[in-house]
């Protein structure tokens, strides 16, 4: 008999509950709510005067910034971030991008969203305001943690109006946000992700070199169905399939045991410049700690959060306004969630084996990764699928080689590293998964080719305006 597939969320929960009281919780929820309040002004960039806050992308940057605060709080998986992610950066974009009418639509361009509504002539609008109440709309929908990004939005609504916006264009700019993210919530009330929540739930076999769960939790496959969602600008899930991977053989002269002993000898011999990488990328949004009977977790940004970050960072290095900065995290989150169908599909067709789990049975039982083992099989990897995507998507919105310091990690106690381009940074992404000890290095670079073509896809079918010196507008 099948049962309901338990999401991710509800397995960390039932690992909490083990360790925690009700009580406890309870504590712990009003102490994080708390710390919202407190802490609301600082998520923010510097306070700009009330006139400038009208237009002031940072707006936009905040918003974003307490969206991945909530999903780094909830737990949420990193196939799951990044469908959050999405729709409530193209509710933002949608209906910010009157102010610049040379912005086109892109859920125009995407598969399965209805019309957008369109503000009504003779009325006055705050876009930015407009924009920032479709995204709360769409994120109080898509996440648990509401009270938090109420508290938020509360109190940005009140820069608001103290900056001098008068009700009437206050209520216009509401009810036109408000009606952006209603048809948002359409297209998301039928791209299957509520009914993947009942599908059964993922079998594990013994079959030789098929993934099997990894300690050391040894947790439940995580979104075995993504590939049902339904993609925004891809044709199917399966459009860019990778070459296959390659077949489980333990006979020391076949690639495949190559490419495990290359794991196994990499771990032991890394380098400190290696174990920075590794520690950099590991967006692991829940890692389980053991100290005898004793058990912890850290929770960490996604893979999907770490690339809106650095959206992040390159919007403002490029001073962009609230318009584009909004265009560059609604496309980026696009080719997030697109790129996580793709990878996801590949991970349960060829549903292959971890090198833990290889390692462990077959010359090492003592062996461990340097990062903690994520729960789905190994190839692609997805941290290289996401990455080569989302490099093309910003390469083709900001540039080619544009440099910059990644201090996305710096909260998360991984420091900041350097990228010459959006490209390095992907390359060092897929590499780290090989230092990390969980991805082959096919799996790496098959990964970011995956990932690489479907970003150019993406460019090549979503119209998008751009404002880089001697480079067309599309």
């Amino acid at each position: 008999m099948h049962v309901a597939i338990a999401t991710y969320h509800q397995r960390i929960d039932t690992i909490i509950n083990r360790f925690f009281t009700a009580a406890g919780r309870a504590k712990g929820m009003a102490c994080f709510l708390l710390c919202c309040v407190l802490l609301i002004p600082a998520c923010q960039a510097p306070q700009p005067s009330d006139t400038k806050l009208l237009q002031d992308p940072e707006v936009v940057h905040a918003s974003v910034k307490r969206l991945t605060d909530i999903i780094v709080y909830d737990i949420f998986s990193p196939p799951v971030a990044s469908r959050i992610y999405a729709y409530t950066s193209l509710a933002m974009y949608e209906t910010m991008r009157y102010q610049e009418p040379q912005y086109p639509s892109l859920t125009d361009q995407m598969r399965g969203f209805p019309p957008m509504p369109k503000p009504e002539p003779g009325k006055v609008y705050n876009y930015l305001l407009a924009g920032a109440r479709a995204f709360q709309v769409v994120a109080q929908k898509v996440t648990f943690s509401t009270d938090s990004l109420k508290l938020f939005e509360q109190q940005l609504y009140g820069r608001f109006r103290k900056a001098g916006v008068n009700e009437t264009t206050f209520a216009n700019s509401m009810a036109f946000g408000e009606a952006v993210a209603a048809k948002v919530l359409e297209r998301a009330a039928k791209d299957n992700y509520r009914e993947s929540r009942g599908f059964p739930r993922y079998t594990v076999t013994r079959e030789k070199g098929v993934w099997q769960p990894t300690p050391p939790d040894y947790m439940d496959a995580v979104e075995p169905y993504w590939s049902s969602i339904k993609p925004l600008m891809l044709d199917t899930c399966n459009q860019f399939q990778p070459p296959p991977a390659l077949q489980f053989d333990l006979d020391t002269t076949s690639s495949f045991y190559k490419e495990v002993k290359e794991v196994y000898n990499a771990r032991i011999n890394l380098s400190q410049e290696q174990k920075a990488i590794a520690s950099f990328w590991d967006c692991n949004p829940y890692v389980m700690h053991h100290t005898g009977h004793a058990m912890f977790a850290t929770k960490k940004i996604t893979p999907g959060g770490h690339w809106m970050g650095i959206a992040a960072i390159a919007s403002r290095k490029a001073k962009a306004g609230y318009v584009q900065s909004g265009q560059a995290y609604a496309l980026t989150a696009a080719t997030l969630l697109d790129a996580f169908i793709s990878c996801w599909d590949e991970k349960f067709r060829s549903r292959v084996i971890r090198p833990q789990t290889v390692i462990n049975q077959t010359f090492d039982e003592g062996w461990e990764p340097l990062l903690q083992t994520p729960p789905f099989p190994e190839y692609t990897s997805g941290h290289s699928v996401v990455s080569g995507a989302a490099a093309v998507t910003l390469t083709r919105l900001y540039g080619d080689n544009v440099a910059f310091m990644d201090t996305t990690e710096v909260e998360y106690g991984a420091g900041q590293r350097y990228f010459n381009s959006f490209t390095h940074a992907a390359q060092e992404a897929g590499i780290s998964r090989l230092y990390g000890g969980i991805h082959y290095r096919s799996s790496i670079e098959n990964g970011l080719e995956q990932g690489r073509r479907i970003g150019a896809f993406i460019i090549q079918k979503i119209k998008v305006d751009t404002v880089i010196p001697n480079k067309p507008k599309a």
